[in-house]
């Protein structure tokens, strides 16, 4: 069992369709967890280390965060922070179905249905006013029954329409599903994810989608946002990602296993997903999402 295996949290919602939550530093709330529900989540005071999925990247005041059903997550605020922060985190859950339903019903809220699809690798939602997303946050907070999701919908509204969505876990990259070229990139991505240790070519992953190697290019980076090559290095930093926190294998077996043949190629590609290298995301990951062990006498 990995060392930082995430709680699973279970959300009732049997009497409501969202659930707002707000808490403060430190608080029992801080934990590496997941749960099914999509989670909106606005950081109110400190700074410290994001933690979704595989992803490690700094936080501050005012950053608004997506994540997906069973996606695990966690904001650890820096140690300089000795103080107390009363309300650090401000957080709305609430399910597909839900959204669902209401894109059934208005075909002209379907569109919101592309943030969710974005949401199961995680999404910083880069430049959003923090002053517009605590109003957001706290008039779902204030509001009761139709109103609230009212509210609710306003702020996904805004949100979906926010140009700099950056998605950060390359383990939950999604598949794209849509047209026919959409479907044959899709069929790509889930044999990348399933056998990213293989060795890959572009003009084999072509042969794949039934399209000449340039064709596929461009559809496969209109499609996933990345080149092949892109997309194939990510796929695999991000399954290093896991052996390295979850094992104690050398570094140089797990760039192997995952899929490069050369460890200089492998450090070079790690510092470039991840903005650090191996050992220092596998020291930060056991570091701050480790189980603290009570001190032996």
């Amino acid at each position: 069992m990995s060392i930082i295996a995430p709680e699973i949290e279970m959300v009732d919602r049997s009497t409501r369709s969202i659930r707002y939550l707000e808490h403060g530093w430190p608080n029992e709330l801080c934990r590496w967890h997941a749960h099914e529900e999509y989670e909106l989540h606005l950081i109110t005071a400190t700074r410290g280390k994001a933690f979704v999925g595989d992803y490690i990247g700094d936080f501050k005041a005012g950053d608004l965060f997506m994540t997906g059903p069973n996606l695990p997550h966690n904001w650890i605020t820096d140690k300089v922070w000795t103080e107390p922060a009363p309300t650090r985190d401000m957080l709305v859950q609430f399910s597909h179905e839900s959204v669902g339903k209401l894109a059934e019903g208005f075909p002209e809220f379907a569109q919101v249905l592309q943030l969710l699809q974005l949401a199961q690798s995680g999404i910083l939602f880069e430049g959003f006013n923090p002053t517009f997303a605590r109003g957001h946050m706290e008039s779902i907070r204030d509001n009761k029954g139709a109103e609230r999701i009212l509210a609710f919908v306003r702020f996904l509204v805004r949100l979906n329409e926010h140009a700099e969505k950056k998605t950060l876990s390359a383990a939950k990259l999604i598949q794209p599903e849509g047209g026919s070229k959409q479907a044959r990139i899709a069929e790509v991505v889930d044999f990348i994810v399933k056998n990213f240790s293989d060795v890959i070519s572009v003009g084999q992953a072509a042969d794949m989608a039934r399209m000449t190697e340039i064709t596929f290019s461009r559809n496969f980076q209109a499609v996933t946002g990345h080149s092949f090559v892109e997309f194939l290095n990510r796929i695999r930093i991000g399954e290093a990602c896991g052996m390295l926190y979850a094992s104690d294998d050398q570094i140089i077996t797990i760039s192997q296993m995952a899929g490069f043949k050369n460890l200089a190629n492998f450090n070079r590609h790690f510092l470039k997903v991840k903005g650090m290298t191996p050992s220092e995301y596998r020291d930060t990951a056991r570091k701050d999402l480790a189980p603290q062990m009570e001190p032996t006498s």
